[in-house]
């Protein structure tokens, strides 16, 4: 068991390190879509890459949505076959959200240094998928809303 300050210290580095050994400019927050996001998460149980789809507009929100549920099959064909559609994803803040994912297969904790290295090499390789597609049909997805 970890003290707060012990995880806090943990999780930084944990990022300071993934940023270090990987330094590549993300797109992320920067798709010039509002509410409209790339991220990595990791916890004490899980990582996973996502989109996330968080619109103020509730109409254009379900029109971002609804055009990448329609390019599933190229996503998953072409660039992330296990991507998972979750049109009520709830955050740990109990609010739901449109999120778009890829989990980390293998047995990972923020706490665990020994995981480390395989979930910074899925992320690597799957935000890059993720920014591929992205960069493909960024012109389509911006003119649905």
């Amino acid at each position: 068991m970890f003290s707060k300050e012990e995880s806090v210290k943990l999780r930084k580095e944990f990022w300071i390190s993934f940023g270090k050994s990987f330094p590549k400019k993300w797109i992320l927050y920067n798709t010039k879509i509002k509410g409209f996001s790339f991220k990595f998460v990791a916890d004490r149980k899980k990582a996973m890459v996502t989109l996330d789809i968080e619109h103020p507009d509730e109409i254009a929100n379900e029109l971002l949505y609804d055009q990448l549920v329609a390019f599933k099959n190229i996503l998953t064909s072409d660039y992330i076959p296990e991507v998972i559609f979750d049109d009520n994803y709830q955050l740990e803040s109990g609010k739901c959200i449109h999120r778009i994912y890829v989990l980390h297969d293998e047995k990972f904790s923020i706490h665990n240094k020994n995981t480390w290295k395989s979930c910074y090499e899925f992320f690597v390789k799957e935000m890059t998928q993720f920014e591929l597609f992205f960069t493909e049909y960024e012109d389509i997805i911006k003119n649905v809303i």
